[in-house]
C-alpha cells in the first residue's frame, strides 16, 4: 500500500458541516460547527488515519 500526503483544515470541516446541516434542514451555529469539526479531527486521530502536525 502506498502512502499519501493528506492535509486536513478542521475550519474546511467546520465549514462542510456547516453547509451539509443547512442542506439536510438544520440550523447549526458556527460554534457547533466547529465542535463538529474538532470532534471529527479527533476521531482521524485516534484511528490512526491522520496524525497531527505541530508547525
Amino acid at each position: 500500500m502506498r502512502e499519501t500526503e493528506v492535509f486536513i483544515d478542521s475550519e474546511e470541516i467546520a465549514e462542510f458541516f456547516y453547509h451539509e446541516l443547512i442542506k439536510r434542514g438544520y440550523t447549526p451555529s458556527v460554534q457547533e460547527s466547529e465542535e463538529l469539526a474538532d470532534i471529527t479531527f479527533d476521531y482521524l486521530i485516534s484511528k490512526c488515519i491522520i496524525e497531527e502536525w505541530d508547525e
